[in-house]
């Protein structure tokens, strides 16, 4: 067994960083805390909005552990939805104003053939 000086700092072989603590001990390089980047960056709703079905899924994983990027993803989601139905909802009234309007032009075509 080598034994080390007292004044002697421990270094990791592998990366080279000292490491603090006794023989027994892991030292303060096993303890970091964990980095948590939680920007709750633009491209998130970005992403939820083009395919919302990933942003709803990143919402429901991420709302305890990354709020705002979840927050971000889910509301791109759910403006994608939102937008879709309003979209919908013109079209059918389009089409059914059109649909009307070519039942008159052939009603009118029926009255004016049997005159």
């Amino acid at each position: 067994m080598r034994r080390t000086d007292p004044g002697r700092i421990k270094i990791l072989p592998v990366c080279g960083a000292p490491v603090s603590g006794d023989n027994n001990s892991r030292g303060t390089y096993g303890n970091a805390p964990a980095y948590n980047n939680d920007s709750g960056s633009f491209g998130w709703a970005l992403l939820g909005f083009f395919i919302p079905l990933v942003g709803l899924i990143l919402y429901i994983v991420w709302k305890d552990e990354k709020p705002k990027s979840a927050k971000r993803a889910g509301k791109g989601a759910l403006v994608s939805v939102m937008l879709y139905l309003i979209i919908m909802v013109i079209y059918l009234i389009v089409m059914f104003a059109a649909l009307g309007s070519v039942v008159n032009s052939v009603n009118d075509m029926a009255v004016v053939a049997l005159l």
